[in-house]
């Protein structure tokens, strides 16, 4: 159960570079974090393609990840539950 924490840690802080990254009105790369450098390295829509598309993956990974944690721990109290009445 730690080891999923650890990735869902890890995808979240993921997420917040990605989201953190992308320029508020949809422009592509922030400059902050080498925007021009970025926009002729793969070019001004693919480099927000892109960090869209990984924005949209790390957010379905940490939705699935959680969703598991969930159940994983749902079964983990209905068994202390469980050893409590007993």
């Amino acid at each position: 159960m730690s080891i999923l924490t650890v990735f869902i840690a890890f995808i979240g802080i993921l997420l917040m570079i990605a989201v953190l990254i992308q320029n508020p009105k949809g422009g592509g790369v922030d400059s902050t974090f080498g925007g021009a450098q970025a926009n002729q390295m793969f070019g001004a829509a693919k480099s927000s393609d892109f960090i869209e598309k990984a924005t949209w993956g790390l957010a379905a990974a940490l939705l699935v990840l959680c969703l598991v944690a969930a159940v994983l721990v749902g079964d983990g109290a209905a068994a202390s539950e469980q050893l409590l009445t007993q």
